[in-house]
């Protein structure tokens, strides 16, 4: 999991408590802030989330060249194998 998206979601919470706190209190500002915050966490988060998908996906194309890789390398052995059989 990406650290923003770890980052995204506390300042989420903390926005979310001051907004609240703020509406008991009748402070507007707090309430504002705290509305700002958690606007800011929930983009950071998303933002850690895209960071993670990219991963994912270039793990992913990682296994899938190396299991192609895999494939070419027992076909030309079996070609090898093949080709010493007919000269023996």
């Amino acid at each position: 999991m990406d650290k923003e998206r770890i980052k995204g979601k506390a300042e989420d919470i903390a926005g979310r408590v001051q907004r609240q706190v703020g509406e008991w209190t009748g402070d507007e500002k707090a309430q504002a802030e705290g509305l700002a915050k958690q606007a800011e966490g929930k983009v950071r988060n998303a933002v850690g989330k895209a960071k993670d998908e990219i991963r994912d996906a270039k793990d992913k194309l990682g296994k899938d060249k190396l299991e192609e890789d895999r494939i070419k390398r027992e076909e030309e052995d079996r070609k090898v194998i093949e080709r010493d059989k007919d000269v023996a």
